[in-house]
């Protein structure tokens, strides 16, 4: 079987989207695409932004492909399905450009993950995986009857088998990427010690989370924490490095003290960003992050106070002047530390600006806070309208206009509705 995987060519304009909006690896269609020929399958990834393609070019190259299977991605990248675009505006409109040229429609990402029914309903598609894809993928071509975790219309209605699948992550190959690819991908994400002199490249460690925070929307995808194996980490990290690259970020929910991992990326020289929660880290092992070519930390601290952060269930066990203790320390070692806040009604906006500005005077950058998105599939969701339905995603986003006059320091534009984004 032949099958065409296809990253959208991504815009964002009027989305509440605060994610970058450089292209990044596609993680997810690397691991597809090496466990699809490993089936005997033939594939080719269609990268719309990291490739520069238009609709117009998507659509051209499926007509000389033409694909048994065609899979459009929701969300940029595996590194932004927990904040993906709500709107699936961009899905739709390559969708809707290949539709009759696409053999079967096959639809990956957070939004069918959570609401199957909704976003098959929308891309007008063939069929949904909910969770994550690599292992589904190579399955589709057989018997959907026999399937877990995918949605399709049986007698021209939805219908859902099984939960989210997680993918075995000792099982995932260690990838290895184009040549063409690795050249064309200039960003070095969240980087701002220095100008990128060389290629960046993204990878994974470890996948999921052993917390369960209130605003993250992992419930349906990426849910359970799992390390990957280091002899896969080190090969895939060793081939992005025979590639030219200069960078890598780790795309972990949460990057998790690991001390063989940090003592085999000093070995290699080479650095690294990550995001993770400094509470996590004594100082030895911030030393030794550092040692290893760490040179980016973004830190979820979300409220300055312990009853905000035990409200978001964080189970942090530091105080606020030991977290700040932590971050300041971590900067003194590391050229980028940044923390992350959210708007929570506990926390007093003078002492969360007196909060910022004593870090900022120490180096470590805090954003202002950031009104919280209830995403479907997050708990907080969850604890404010119940299960995910057929208008979760207006629901969240109705709300989020709602309740917010103002957005963040990292949104340019007042957010539209997702119901003039979207294709009727």
């Amino acid at each position: 079987m032949k099958y065409a995987l296809i990253n959208p060519p991504w815009r964002f304009e009027g989305s509440i989207y605060f994610g970058c909006r450089e292209p990044h690896l596609p993680l997810e269609f690397g691991y597809s695409k090496a466990l699809l020929e490993r089936a005997g399958h033939e594939v080719i990834v269609l990268d719309g932004q990291l490739d520069g393609l238009t609709l117009s070019d998507i659509g051209s190259e499926l007509n000389q492909y033409r694909p048994d299977f065609t899979v459009i991605t929701t969300a940029p990248s595996y590194l932004f399905w927990r904040c993906a675009p709500p709107e699936l505006r961009v899905p739709q409109e390559v969708a809707g450009e290949i539709r009759h040229r696409a053999g079967t429609l096959v639809v990956v990402g957070p939004h069918g993950s959570t609401t199957p029914r909704s976003t098959l309903r929308k891309l007008e598609a063939d069929l949904v995986i909910i969770g994550e894809c690599e292992e589904i993928l190579p399955k589709i071509a057989g018997d959907w009857n026999e399937l877990s975790s995918i949605c399709y219309r049986r007698n021209g209605e939805p219908h859902v088998t099984g939960a989210p699948h997680a993918s075995d992550m000792e099982a995932l190959p260690a990838l290895h990427w184009p040549a063409q690819t690795i050249q064309r991908h200039h960003h070095h994400h969240h980087r701002f010690d220095v100008a990128p002199q060389g290629p960046g490249a993204e990878m994974e460690a470890s996948r999921g989370c052993p917390y369960h925070c209130t605003f993250c929307a992992k419930d349906n995808f990426r849910a359970d924490f799992r390390r990957r194996p280091l002899a896969k980490i080190l090969e895939e990290l060793d081939a992005l490095i025979a590639g030219g690259i200069k960078y890598v970020y780790f795309i972990d929910e949460i990057f998790l003290p690991n001390q063989q991992l940090l003592g085999a990326m000093a070995d290699r020289g080479v650095k690294f960003g990550m995001q993770t929660r400094i509470d996590l880290w004594g100082h030895e092992m911030i030393d030794l992050l550092a040692d290893a070519g760490c040179v980016s930390i973004e830190a979820g601290v979300e409220s300055i106070t312990e009853e905000g952060r035990a409200l978001l269930a964080k189970k942090c066990k530091l105080s606020t002047d030991q977290l700040a203790e932590q971050l300041v320390y971590a900067k003194r070692q590391v050229p980028f530390v940044q923390a992350n806040l959210l708007t929570m009604g506990q926390d007093d906006p003078e002492a969360i600006e007196a909060w910022r500005q004593y870090l900022i005077g120490h180096g470590v950058w805090a954003n202002k806070p950031v009104p919280l998105f209830s995403y479907p599939g997050s708990p907080d969701y969850t604890a404010r309208w119940g299960a995910p339905d057929e208008r979760a995603w207006e629901r969240a986003h109705e709300e989020y206009l709602r309740a917010n006059g103002d957005f963040s320091d990292v949104q340019d534009e007042r957010p539209i509705p997702l119901v003039q984004l979207e294709l009727p």
